[in-house]
């Protein structure tokens, strides 16, 4: 093996496997009972074990996350995590707590939930939260069937639409449409919500309006009551897409803006761990006009005693095996308490500020500008548009993202909002220093001057990783793809 090159093309575990290699020795002190050997021997690589320890110990230096640099995806509050929060979450204590422990035995926990949820109900300015959904997407589920719920319970079922405006999350209008919805899409006039057309989209037929605010752009939605009259007004419903709630958090409330449902992205807003596939908590809450529809069991408390409520004969069910995703909950609750009221505050006028700052800045760099006429005045996010580099130079927003990996600074959100050609979303968020979005502004200038030089370095990026360019239309050839070791052009191979 090339070990100067083992860290950059790591082979398969079953690549690394040779004959007659075990990875622990076992004696005979305590052998295994013949009527339960195996047979045969186990089709799984044969490697010793400080082989195993290697691959796996290079594969985590191939890696990328919030605890070796910017990350900065817009609408995805890519913060980092502390350490504390994990520690206390990985206590014994509530490692081996099993979900179905008699509740006599679970104060300690079910206070924690319980006291989470008025906290986040503080927070956003509702009644009462559920913390079963997994994440936000399923977040958003939970509240198409608190909406559902609603109107049924009213005999008015026949409300079958949801509005969601054109700079909508990409999920909205999915998770509309997995309860059976019909979506209907709104425009936005600089940024926001156009609300000329929105009257014009509401009815009898609406069921609610999907929103989040600050919007996708990075814009605080300034006619937001208006909006919640004209929702309100036809007997529909506003729902709160929590995503970008770290640009608020202490300076404005989602239950003073109109809205009935408010999910909210723990793992987004209050430091728990993000990515991978998990883990998540997209808790939602709800005003008193739809507590007696929440998922089932809801966390109460009577002065004594916690207790598991499962008597709301109006409930939508459970969304959720157990009651949520507790060491998450955990984190948030941690977090919460360690930064109080005013520290929350402070993290959204740290997030707007530095976001703010990168988006003067970059603006200022040829072949890059600010969509809506410069408008800078925005959130803890902001779309930078390289239309103009495209224009100019023939380098698009997915190159300029392949060219920042290669100065190690992870490539923000592209192509999204939609509404916006060659977007570039980015937040950098308030656990970013100065330092680091100084060096995001060199990246870019650099990255400028290389685009109006015609660099070879631009078309053929990104150099310095594991994976260098790969075919960007691949997904979309099946039988070209490996899902397993064992599979080669789309069809299993023998073992």
């Amino acid at each position: 093996m090339d070990f100067a090159q083992a860290r950059w093309n790591e082979p398969l575990i079953n690549q690394l496997s040779h004959t007659n290699q075990t990875s622990t020795q076992f004696t005979n002190e305590y052998p295994v009972p013949e009527k339960i050997r195996r047979r045969t021997s186990p089709a799984l690589p044969e490697l010793a074990e400080i082989d195993v320890i290697r691959h796996y110990t290079r594969l985590s230096q191939q890696n990328y996350g919030v605890d070796l640099g910017i990350y900065p995806l817009g609408s995805c509050t890519m913060k980092y995590n502390p350490k504390l929060c994990d520690q206390i979450a990985s206590s014994h204590k509530i490692q081996e707590m099993h979900p179905y422990q008699n509740p006599k035995t679970s104060q300690g926990i079910l206070q924690i939930m319980y006291e989470t949820s008025n906290l986040l109900s503080d927070i956003v300015g509702v009644d009462k939260f559920t913390l079963q959904p997994a994440a936000g997407a399923h977040g958003e589920y939970t509240g198409v069937l608190l909406m559902q719920a609603y109107h049924a319970d009213r005999n008015e079922a026949s409300r079958d639409e949801i509005i969601v405006p054109d700079s909508a999350h990409g999920t909205n209008p999915a998770s509309a449409a997995m309860a059976g919805y019909k979506v209907v899409q709104v425009p936005s006039i600089n940024g926001c919500v156009d609300t000329e057309a929105l009257k014009r989209s509401v009815g009898r037929k609406t069921a609610g309006l999907m929103i989040t605010n600050p919007n996708t752009l990075g814009f605080f939605e300034r006619e937001i009551l208006e909006i919640a009259d004209i929702v309100h007004e036809s007997g529909g419903l506003l729902y709160y897409d929590g995503a970008n709630l770290n640009a608020i958090l202490g300076k404005a409330k989602p239950g003073s803006m109109g809205f009935d449902i408010v999910h909210l992205n723990l793992h987004k807003t209050f430091g728990t761990p993000h990515g991978g596939g998990g883990p998540g908590a997209g808790p939602v809450g709800v005003t008193k006009l739809l507590t007696d529809y929440l998922p089932v069991p809801t966390v109460e408390y009577d002065g004594k005693e916690y207790s598991l409520n499962y008597n709301l004969p109006k409930s939508i069910g459970k969304v959720r095996a157990y009651y949520g995703s507790i060491a998450v909950i955990l984190r948030a609750y941690v977090y919460i308490l360690l930064h109080g009221k005013d520290g929350l505050q402070t993290i959204s006028e740290i997030a707007v500020l530095n976001s703010n700052y990168l988006a003067v800045k970059l603006s200022r760099i040829r072949g890059f500008e600010l969509p809506y006429g410069n408008r800078i005045l925005g959130k803890h996010e902001f779309v930078l548009s390289a239309s103009k580099l495209l224009k100019e130079t023939g380098v698009s927003a997915l190159q300029v993202g392949k060219r920042l990996l290669d100065m190690g600074i992870h490539p923000p959100t592209i192509y999204f909002p939609t509404i916006v050609d060659e977007a570039m979303l980015i937040e950098p968020t308030e656990t970013v220093s100065k330092r680091e979005l100084d060096a995001v502004v060199s990246a870019f200038q650099k990255i400028s001057d290389e685009c109006y030089a015609k660099s070879e370095a631009i078309a053929t990026s990104p150099h310095s990783t594991t994976v260098t360019r790969i075919d960007e239309a691949k997904a979309s050839r099946p039988k070209t793809m490996q899902l397993t070791w064992r599979t080669k052009n789309g069809e299993m191979r023998e073992r």
